[in-house]
């Protein structure tokens, strides 16, 4: 176990590749790689479409635990603690599903993802931006959140190589666990330290009006966020001339992601947060209704590249912004905001699924999901008159 003292001598490059090897293993592959699985667990395993979009919500029930678990929990040794057994539980969340086709099994696998989940992105993210206010560091979660884009990466090749490998849909399970260890190892050794008695202690809060609002425009993120996450390969493979395309649409969104939030940052620092954020919520309501409006290969592509390029930046810059207004405890207000952001996680996909299986494609789902970013935007708007 890193002692705090060992913790106290690591250098700015470990904490943040610790950070992002952290994202890659907790939320890459424990959450991510359910996406280019779909198809294959769907054409091997009986998976339909309602239960594909029910383990989705799942896997968000558990992000929402998690959640829940964060804002609640106040000593920051317990949260770094928790942060560690996320991590190498994101490895048994891969091998559960890959034991048996059993919906229960898989139902507690996606669950335990949702938990690991949870652990990277708040209980991590928090660690991390309070070393970088602690050590002086511009506290912005731009470069940690690399760690997302690489993840969709690494579980789109992972897809790809295992393809040409003919593995089936357990071995492939089997192997982003082995591809896990990879990230474990960099990922525990960096771990941040909690902070000392003395950082933690209290600070001025953000305003209840100001925290509403955000809360609420978050959980329009959140839905967003999650309609792309969970149906992005299967909207492309159910296209008959894209067949086969769908890890491509994957690895698309990926690489759109990972340097975008250096991008996003730079923007916020010129036009200001909650500006950057309006126009990030702009550029995905149009990646999310191009595939509804067209079938073809530009409209698939263009939506998924548009996608990866915003859902990195409003969640990099809405958590680095709470962050940065609760200096006494980041990871717990991201936790607090973050549970808007699990009941989208939650009730999307499983409203989704259903509309899918019962219409026959995406179409719908996609115009209700253009809606409810639309009001998010307004919150966003209300937002900029509040400060």
């Amino acid at each position: 176990m890193q002692t705090a003292a060992h913790g106290n001598k690591l250098q700015a490059w470990q904490v943040i590749s610790g950070g992002i090897a952290g994202l890659v293993l907790s939320i890459g592959l424990a959450r991510f790689s359910y996406t280019p699985m779909l198809p294959l667990m769907q054409a091997q395993a009986g998976l339909s479409d309602a239960m594909a979009g029910a383990l989705a919500a799942i896997n968000y029930a558990g992000y929402m635990s998690g959640a829940l678990l964060a804002a609640w929990i106040d000593q920051p040794r317990l949260r770094q603690q928790l942060y560690s057994h996320g991590l190498w539980l994101s490895l048994v969340s891969c091998v559960l599903m890959a034991l048996a086709t059993n919906v229960w099994l898989w139902a507690l696998a996606r669950y335990l993802g949702g938990l690991c989940g949870a652990a990277g992105m708040l209980l991590g993210s928090g660690l991390v931006l309070g070393w970088l206010m602690r050590a002086g560091r511009r506290p912005e979660l731009g470069l940690h959140f690399t760690g997302l884009g690489l993840g969709i990466v690494v579980s789109a090749l992972g897809a790809m190589l295992m393809g040409l490998m003919k593995l089936d849909w357990a071995g492939q399970w089997q192997g982003y666990a082995l591809l896990g260890l990879v990230f474990l190892l960099p990922a525990w050794r960096w771990r941040p330290p909690p902070p000392p008695p003395a950082a933690a202690a209290e600070a001025q809060a953000p305003g209840r009006r100001w925290m509403a609002l955000m809360i609420a425009m978050y959980f329009c993120a959140g839905w967003g966020f999650v309609i792309n996450a969970t149906f992005t390969v299967a909207i492309v493979e159910r296209q008959p001339l894209l067949a086969g395309q769908g890890p491509w649409a994957w690895l698309l969104v990926g690489v759109a992601a990972t340097p975008a939030v250096f991008l996003w940052d730079r923007i916020a620092r010129r036009l200001g947060d909650i500006q950057a954020l309006l126009l990030a919520f702009v550029l995905q309501t149009v990646g999310v209704l191009l595939p509804a409006l067209s079938g073809s290969l530009f409209a698939a592509l263009a939506g998924a590249l548009l996608y990866g390029a915003t859902f990195i930046g409003i969640v990099s810059l809405t958590l680095a912004l709470v962050g940065r207004r609760s200096p006494a405890n980041p990871g717990k207000a991201m936790a607090r905001l973050t549970l808007s952001y699990g009941v989208a996680q939650i009730s999307a996909p499983a409203l989704s699924g259903a509309m899918v299986q019962a219409s026959g494609g995406f179409a719908g789902a996609l115009w209700l999901t253009g809606a409810v970013l639309l009001v998010g935007m307004g919150l966003l708007l209300a937002l900029l008159s509040s400060d």
